[in-house]
């Protein structure tokens, strides 16, 4: 066969992209397009040549380029992939939506539908203040073609996979249609497993809203006998700063080495985000440490709750404080069933290895139900006939 994989955008070095780096590690022999590509780190794409479209070389895209976004349904169809017999798609924006015949087989790993033109979309208007005005209404006519745009793209795809069961329930209230899911890869041997932690609690994110570092800071500040441990940094770092107690101390950004270390000694790692996946408490998960969630989203199928066998941590049913309070309350009290092993063992479910054997497998299985139809006898239509 031969293969192109579609990849949005290739810019940072993102969730989005440790994935296409396994799927490139799948088809190692694919053709490589995206919208744009500025990607410094070319090993996440095994140094392979990116076909890009004519928003590459627009001005200010390597910066501006999501400000082409009224530009991006367009740009994508104009892909020409009809020399292909599969084309691979990956896919939170519009790369779903590239032109392909019925002879070809179109698998697409559907990270997310378009969050910011879906059911988050009054949150983006509030975030970007569009909530009125002429910019406003413009904005909402944008994300108004954007969602019919993305709809009837939807319709060119042979198999939509995604990265847990509460995107799948997205795709079926959006494109009503069914979606397999394959968790995406977590590097598990990046994070060795420490059995002794320490007397604080660590949380890790970027500074941003829908993070809710803020609450987690506020929480622990009214906790004074308990230390919480902050890394990360954003827009929001000046309020979540100004909310931090004595207890509380806030490293900013720290790299790698010094991120995983903290997470092989912290007692527990605090997540308050509701995101699609989440890989932050995998990783923490794979240092043998526990996590305390909102219980939303796919930290309801990362993180193993008490009364399940080999429990890995605690949900916590609202962001607010005193949801998140009785959390940590609870926590203290059963920590003595959360042991380092079965949080690492829990980790290793979601390993690359396991990503590229079940993503493999629902390319084939497709493949095949798509060749069986095209290869099914013809069966005339019985009541044209009897007509004639």
């Amino acid at each position: 066969m031969k293969v192109a994989i579609v990849h949005d955008w290739l810019v940072v070095s993102g969730g989005a992209e440790k994935v296409l780096q396994q799927i490139i590690e799948c088809f190692p022999d694919a053709d490589l397009f995206s919208l744009v590509d500025f990607l410094e780190d070319r090993s996440l794409v095994r140094g392979k040549p990116v076909r890009t479209s004519f928003i590459q070389h627009l001005p200010f895209a390597k910066r501006r380029y999501r400000g082409y976004l009224p530009l991006m349904p367009l740009a994508i169809e104009q892909f020409d992939l009809a020399g292909y017999d599969l084309i691979i798609t990956s896919s939170y924006a519009v790369a779903k939506g590239v032109l392909v015949g019925p002879d070809q087989t179109h698998v697409s790993y559907v990270h997310s539908p378009i969050r910011y033109a879906w059911d988050m979309q009054h949150q983006y208007l509030r975030e970007a203040h569009l909530t009125r005005g002429p910019r406003s209404w413009a904005a909402r006519a944008l994300l108004h073609y954007l969602r019919n745009w993305d709809t009837h793209s939807a319709n060119g795809v042979d198999q939509l996979i995604c990265n847990s069961h509460f995107v799948s329930r997205r795709i079926m209230k959006t494109y009503r249609r069914e979606a397999s899911v394959v968790p995406p890869p977590v590097d598990v041997q990046g994070f060795e497993m420490r059995a002794g932690k320490e007397d604080f609690y660590l949380t890790a994110s970027r500074m941003v809203p829908y993070k809710r570092m803020d609450l987690i800071v506020e929480a622990f500040s009214a906790m004074p006998e308990r230390h919480l441990v902050v890394i990360g940094d954003g827009p929001q770092m000046s309020l979540i700063r100004a909310k931090a107690g004595p207890n509380v101390t806030i490293l900013g950004y720290q790299p790698f080495d010094v991120l995983k270390d903290h997470m092989q000694r912290a007692r527990a790692f605090l997540f308050a985000a509701e995101e699609d996946f989440g890989i932050a408490p995998l990783e923490a998960q794979a240092c043998g440490t526990p996590v305390i969630a909102y219980g939303r989203g796919g930290a309801q199928e990362t993180i193993i709750p008490p009364g399940e066998p080999n429990p890995t941590g605690i949900h916590f049913t609202e962001q607010s404080l005193p949801s998140l309070w009785a959390a940590i309350e609870l926590f203290e009290q059963q920590a003595a069933l959360f042991t380092p092993q079965a949080c690492r063992a829990n980790a290793e479910r979601f390993a690359p290895a396991v990503f590229r054997r079940s993503f493999m497998m629902e390319v084939m299985r497709t493949i095949a139900a798509q060749n069986a139809v095209r290869t099914a006898p013809y069966i005339p239509d019985r009541a044209r006939v009897k007509m004639e």
